[in-house]
């Protein structure tokens, strides 16, 4: 059965898209820790990241990390922080963050209640940055 993330790629579920390669999509997280929260995949349904070829992880850091640019250009910040946790979707992701310190990683916290038209704003600035 395909994953959310699987259904994201194909088109069956709406996403705000951040950037989009042959290979990967970055769209932004709909329960962001901090505004700018965005996920990267892979387009291909890999569960666990560690599993992906050590190619296409290589390329998947590097897209994230294009991405993550376009990020802190939009939302100033210290660092933009990247987590694999990978226990919420059975698919490969990336979470990359702006935070100003480590508190701002934790996923334990409250996250965020952005409305849709909140988040379309924002992954606009992201794409336009």
């Amino acid at each position: 059965m395909a994953s959310l993330f699987s259904k994201i790629v194909t088109g069956e579920i709406p996403c705000h898209k951040i950037a989009e390669s042959e290979k990967f999509l970055a769209f932004l997280d709909i329960m962001p820790l901090r505004k700018g929260h965005t996920l990267v995949i892979p387009k291909i349904e890999v569960d666990y990241i560690f599993d992906l070829d050590d190619e296409l992880l290589a390329e998947m850091i590097v897209f994230s990390k294009h991405v993550s640019k376009k990020i802190r250009a939009t939302f100033p910040c210290n660092r933009v922080g990247l987590s694999v946790i990978g226990l919420e979707v059975p698919h490969a992701h990336i979470h990359l963050i702006p935070i100003n310190d480590l508190q701002d990683m934790n996923f334990m916290q409250e996250k965020c209640a952005l409305s849709s038209d909140e988040l379309m704003k924002i992954a606009s600035d992201i794409r336009n940055a």
